[in-house]
């Protein structure tokens, strides 16, 4: 559920990962989501606009000129658009089209995100592709069988995954899907199963996570909240599926017998059974095994030893690794080994 007029910060790094490229997700500065129509007659256990009941919904038009002024007086610079689904799902999207369209031909070129409903029409994505800088559907759940325990009317295979088929194929590589992390109470190795199935199928920019917030008014009101430590752990988990191609069977090893990741980065723990990585002759798979070591500091170090070998600390900093996670994972010889003891 996206709340109605909020302004986000610029999108983040994978949260607590060591990820060194910024998201590239199509994130701006500060972006406003917005809900169309806040009313919904779907049941989602988990989401507050089913719980509307008053008329709150806007026109095309009032969004765009909301919009536009907004962005005139530098309070936002792009926007993100979903809508509740009062009734019909196609009357919906052609809100949502329209609104984009509008903004178009009134000169905005900046960042929009536009969500695609459940069950939309096929040029309904379409039309919102082609309008969009981002569209988006999210799974909600990790299988057909959890979304049913939280939301009666969506059907998983046809609303929602042949949806998203249709998303990545109008939109390739430009598209996202979010996970409602507890609600459906669902294990981490479901949803690492579902994460490496959407990469691997669909292979969107990102796949969020959002940990589930009990609303007062719904059947999971009572319900505990999933701790932001989960979320935050799914981040750093998705990162080295997504962008350190490391094999979920691995990442399986690290969660306990019940499927659940530890509060502890899943990247340390996994180094912490390996031996230490020499920096000058490790193949760049290994060197993204290191905690402290993304993409780009992998490979500026594999550019940097070409030249020379790298024999201290302050040579892998040069390369943007930061040692003090590193240090204990890495060496360079023995001649320079003690050193690291320090980190």
């Amino acid at each position: 559920m996206e709340r109605q007029g909020v302004i986000t910060p610029p999108a983040e790094r994978y949260p607590g990962s060591d990820l060194d490229t910024p998201d590239t997700a199509g994130g701006c500065g500060r972006l406003l989501k917005v809900l169309l129509n806040a009313r919904c007659s779907y049941d989602c256990a988990y989401c507050g606009v089913r719980t509307g009941t008053g008329e709150c919904s806007a026109a095309p038009a009032e969004i765009a000129d909301a919009f536009l002024r907004m962005h005139r007086e530098g309070r936002a610079d792009g926007l993100f658009l979903s809508s509740g689904i009062a009734g019909d799902v196609d009357t919906a999207m052609e809100g949502i089209v329209e609104t984009g369209e509008v903004l178009r031909r009134r000169g905005f070129q900046g960042y929009l995100h536009l969500k695609v409903l459940p069950g939309a029409a096929r040029a309904d994505i379409a039309d919102a592709a082609r309008v969009a800088d981002r569209i988006s559907i999210n799974i909600e759940a990790p299988s057909a069988s959890r979304l049913s325990e939280v939301a009666g009317v969506k059907d998983y295979r046809c609303d929602i995954e042949k949806r998203q088929a249709w998303v990545a194929e109008a939109m390739p590589g430009r598209h996202t899907t979010q996970l409602v992390v507890g609600a459906a109470g669902e294990s981490d190795a479901e949803i690492l199963s579902c994460v490496a199935r959407q990469y691997g199928r669909l292979a969107p920019a990102r796949v969020y996570y959002s940990a589930f917030t009990p609303v007062a008014g719904t059947p999971l009101a009572c319900r505990e909240a999933t701790p932001l430590w989960r979320q935050r752990r799914l981040y750093q988990m998705d990162a080295l599926v997504h962008l350190y191609h490391i094999s979920p069977d691995l990442l399986r090893d690290v969660m306990d017998d019940d499927g659940f990741l530890p509060d502890a980065d899943p990247k340390r723990v996994l180094a912490e059974d390996l031996p230490p990585v020499d920096i000058n002759t490790a193949p760049l798979a290994d060197l993204l095994r290191v905690p402290g070591i993304g993409p780009v500091g992998a490979r500026r170090i594999c550019a940097a030893r070409r030249t020379a070998p790298l024999v201290s600390p302050a040579d892998l900093r040069r390369c943007g690794v930061r040692m003090k996670d590193a240090g204990p994972f890495v060496r360079f010889g023995r001649e320079v080994q003690a050193t690291l003891s320090s980190f």
